[in-house]
């Protein structure tokens, strides 16, 4: 098992660069969608990697909620009540929580308010924290209280790397699958090495 790198996301955005996602901002429409499986929490300064994680989601077959394409509209230089407003809505539609938390998450001030949103309406089993790794360590250190949640993690199977939720229970690796996490149905199982 490993935490999903910054290349991972890169290759699964498919060739846009930093700078066309983050033009995405700009050039995207309201999709009118009223329900998602996933509100996907990140820093927009993480675009790139944001939307290639979205593309990974989408490709597992669920329905992704971000922000700066899903509501153009919100401007991020005034943020207001209704602006909250318009975020609280879309948690309310949207079934699971993915905090995609990054050195650049760390220096946001939206994340952690739409972690303690969600976790208050809906619980802490439907978040998993997305640990993604942009140096060349390998690991991750994020803010204590993440510990809390499930993590959003790769696994190997037959060799390739497959998206999973995870949990650490009496010393053990348990996963279950996106489409278990997304549902609610907290299907983990041991994994053995």
């Amino acid at each position: 098992m490993a935490y999903f790198t910054a290349s991972d996301l890169r290759q699964a955005a498919g060739g846009i660069t930093a700078s066309a996602a983050e033009g995405l901002l700009t050039k995207s429409a309201s999709t009118g969608q009223d329900s998602f499986d996933v509100f996907l929490s990140h820093s927009v300064v993480d675009a790139q990697l944001i939307y290639g994680l979205k593309r990974w989601l989408e490709s597992l077959g669920n329905s992704v909620y971000v922000d700066w394409i899903n509501d153009r509209q919100l401007d991020r230089s005034h943020v207001s009540a209704a602006t909250a407003a318009v975020v609280r809505d879309r948690m309310g539609q949207s079934k699971s929580m993915i905090y995609a938390t990054s050195r650049a998450a760390s220096r946001s001030r939206w994340m952690p308010w739409e972690l303690g949103y969600f976790d208050g309406r809906m619980g802490p089993s439907l978040v998993s924290i997305c640990p993604v790794e942009t140096g060349v360590t390998g690991s991750f250190v994020g803010e204590e209280y993440l510990g809390l949640y499930n993590s959003f993690e790769k696994l190997f199977v037959n060799g390739t790397a497959t998206p999973y939720v995870t949990r650490r229970r009496s010393g053990s690796l348990e996963a279950q699958t996106v489409r278990s996490f997304v549902n609610g149905t907290d299907r983990f199982t041991t994994v053995t090495s």
